[in-house]
């Protein structure tokens, strides 16, 4: 009997009998009339079962076998409370690993296996053949610049004399403010408040230290709060709790010049010697590649990063340690550079915008929550804050592994020649 046999027996991982009781058969009709709402199968089964139930009902609807998303592993009552509604499998992703990369951080120190989780043939060999070459190199060097997570109400004001009152009174009351904020939560700070006026909009910029959380979730509770004051305050009428000033989900030049979530830079120095034997090619070809790709060739294109392909670093280990995926957006506006000196060359990879966290959300799921104690880096850190920086400093030092391993490859011409002898399409 094979491993994936011995899974789908075993009911613990999401197939029962495979026989349809007399109850479930109601159930599927009931679902097909409309007169049962998928979503509303937990209040009458348990998760296990209204999981089976669920997708037995889309595998008639769409004529499909769903066979293969009902093998799974990891808690289903948690995971159907907290961070999945209608559900009715997994998809399994790939977990590769590269390593052992040295880190020199301020919270990271020491040599790190990175999980990267994708499908993208090559990519976790090349940032491990980065990993590599930092490592003889002699360590990324890493630090946090700015550690924030933000939300950005938008007022209505009555005319642009209103809006300009409006900024003044959230200038002059940031004490209460503050106070109003951090009373829904026994974790976050208000460190921050940025008023922006166009027309009679009014955004208020709030930025918060979650700590180890990512702080999505926290920050939004607390801008409620302070959002309510201020319409009570001034008389504005809020209209989205986000207004998109934030910003959330989306590349933004706001977030490159001001950061949010963890900001983060990684560098490391690269001899003559070194370019030469390890990534076959010279100082001034890879100077010259970053200048002419990342640099010249993403102005011209429009771009909001200047980065070789920052983001397939930030995305695989994103969905490996639980992260929101859709952040890995934020890993697009990285800024890679390329420094002749009389050595050789530093290489250096700069992240405005880093989202992470090590509790909450998909952090606490079985496998993600493997990969954050693969890195150290599982559940609160001591002090409060240093378990997600850590984080931060290794996917950075990630994120410059790959960089580099690209950079290398483009410079020696090897890019077409490495993914044909891995078979890649």
């Amino acid at each position: 009997m094979t491993d994936d046999t011995e899974r789908r027996d075993n009911p613990t991982c999401g197939e029962g009998s495979g026989r349809e009781t007399e109850e479930e058969g109601i159930m599927y009709t009931k679902l097909k009339s409309g007169s049962l709402k998928l979503y509303e199968l937990e209040k009458n089964l348990p998760p296990l079962d209204a999981i089976r139930v669920r997708r037995g009902f889309i595998e008639k609807e769409t004529g499909t076998s769903l066979e293969n998303l009902g093998i799974f592993s990891i808690d289903i009552d948690r995971v159907v409370k907290r961070n999945c509604e209608n559900m009715i499998g997994t998809v399994q992703v790939p977990v590769g690993v590269a390593g052992p990369l040295l880190v020199q951080g301020e919270y990271a120190q020491g040599n790190y296996y990175l999980p990267l989780a994708t499908t993208e043939g090559a990519l976790v060999a090349s940032v491990n053949r980065g990993c590599s070459a930092i490592t003889h190199a002699g360590g990324a060097q890493v630090r946090i610049l700015h550690d924030g997570m933000t939300r950005a109400p938008v007022f209505a004001a009555e005319n642009v004399v209103h809006a300009k009152q409006v900024a003044d009174w959230v200038d002059a009351h940031y004490d209460d403010l503050r106070v109003a904020a951090e009373s829904t939560t026994s974790h976050g700070k208000l460190t921050d408040i940025v008023t922006f006026i166009a027309g009679t909009s009014v955004f208020v910029r709030l930025e918060f230290d979650t700590k180890d959380a990512m702080g999505m979730n926290m920050v939004t509770i607390a801008s409620a709060k302070v959002a309510d004051l201020i319409a009570q305050g001034t008389g504005a009428r809020l209209v989205a709790l986000s207004g998109n000033m934030c910003t959330d989900k989306k590349p933004a030049a706001i977030n490159g010049i001001m950061g949010r979530g963890r900001s983060v830079i990684a560098g490391v120095a690269l001899s003559h010697e070194f370019i030469r034997e390890i990534l076959k090619t010279d100082a001034k070809s890879l100077f010259e590649v970053n200048s002419r790709k990342n640099l010249v060739g993403s102005i011209r294109a429009g771009s909001m990063g200047f980065n070789a392909h920052a983001a397939n670093v930030v995305a695989a280990m994103f969905i490996a340690c639980g992260q929101d995926a859709a952040h890995a957006i934020d890993g697009s506006t990285c800024i890679t550079t390329v420094d002749l000196t009389e050595s050789g060359v530093y290489v250096a990879v700069t992240l405005p915008s880093l989202p992470v966290g090590t509790v909450g959300g998909g952090t606490g799921v079985e496998t993600q929550q493997e990969c954050l104690r693969m890195l150290g880096v599982a559940g609160s850190g001591n002090p409060p804050g240093a378990n997600a920086r850590k984080l931060g400093e290794i996917i950075g030092a990630g994120v410059l592994a790959g960089e580099l391993s690209l950079l290398g490859a483009l410079a020696a011409q090897h890019l077409a020649r490495a993914h044909q002898q891995l078979g890649r399409g």
